[in-house]
């Protein structure tokens, strides 16, 4: 059986909010626009940007409060952390567990759509993707399809809500939403 990648962020911290490890998928959110292998020294670059980005303020007793929501980029992302107590023989003991996810759609709206103009399970799914402003290349990753394929399932969606663009069925849902 294979396993799917994931691609929510997940971080582990020290009571510093020092990086103790991370998945690929937080390296990736945390250092956009560049490459997690652009950065020269990424442990230092990551601690720095969850001080920055993640940290809203220190507590009374000087722990970290997260932020619930940031941008990455033009992504939306919730934050939600938790304290964890490891054993204290442990030498790196970390303190924080941190899931970073991408905002989710809204799926009444989508359900709405994809009823009004017929849209297959996957050609949903497609869209939602797309709405959620990943690339093909992205989108084919987590459906674990081809780019080509992608490409395929959204000019289908275009014929079927006539529409020419990728942005043009965004705007589709967006007033959908705003009709809502």
């Amino acid at each position: 059986m294979a396993i799917t990648p994931s691609y929510k962020g997940f971080l582990l911290l020290d009571g510093g909010c020092n990086l103790v490890a991370a998945n690929d998928a937080a390296l990736q959110i945390l250092c956009f626009p560049r490459a997690p292998d652009q950065i020269k020294q990424p442990k230092a670059y990551i601690t720095e940007r969850v001080r920055t980005t993640l940290v809203e303020h220190r507590n009374r007793d000087g722990r970290p409060a997260f932020v619930r929501e940031f941008m990455s980029g033009k992504r939306h992302f919730f934050c939600k952390s938790f304290q964890i107590n490891c054993n204290p023989l442990y030498p790196v003991q970390p303190v924080f567990a941190v899931l970073l996810e991408r905002h989710a759609v809204d799926s009444p709206v989508l359900g709405r759509i994809s009823e009004q103009y017929d849209l297959t399970p996957r050609e949903r799914e497609t869209v939602e993707y797309l709405l959620q402003g990943l690339t093909s290349k992205e989108i084919a990753n987590r459906m674990n399809i081809s780019p080509n394929t992608v490409k395929a399932f959204l000019r289908l969606v275009m014929v079927k809500m006539k529409v020419s663009t990728r942005s043009g069925i965004a705007g589709i849902i967006a007033g959908a939403k705003s009709a809502a």
